[in-house]
């Protein structure tokens, strides 16, 4: 059954939490809601060989990232420099908003 809800979105600070790339930190480029995954911002780089198409792209080795599960990344909270839960709560203006579960702060 395919996990449809992340609880990350595209640009939030994240910080992996187990795999070859165990302690990294980047911005989450990319979030695959159905697929469960996220891309992550110089986490799982791959290499890739890709032919010339035309004079304008040339062919070459290039790297990218590719989508890891998103149970394998935690929320970044700058306050606390690790990574975090979060929980949500709604301001007076009707606002929701995520914030650490350990130091209180809005993320």
């Amino acid at each position: 059954m395919a996990q449809n809800k992340l609880h990350v979105k595209k640009g939030d600070m994240v910080v992996v939490i187990s795999g070859k790339d165990k302690g990294k930190k980047g911005r989450v480029l990319q979030a695959f809601p159905k697929e469960g995954k996220v891309i992550v911002e110089g986490v799982n780089v791959v290499t890739k060989h890709r032919k010339a198409t035309s004079p304008q792209k040339p062919g070459g080795i290039i790297h990218q990232e590719a989508p890891i599960h998103s149970s394998k990344v935690m929320l970044y909270c700058e306050n606390c420099g690790r990574g975090v839960r979060y929980g949500i709560k709604v301001l007076e203006n009707g606002e929701k908003v995520r914030y650490c579960k350990r130091c209180n702060e809005t993320l």
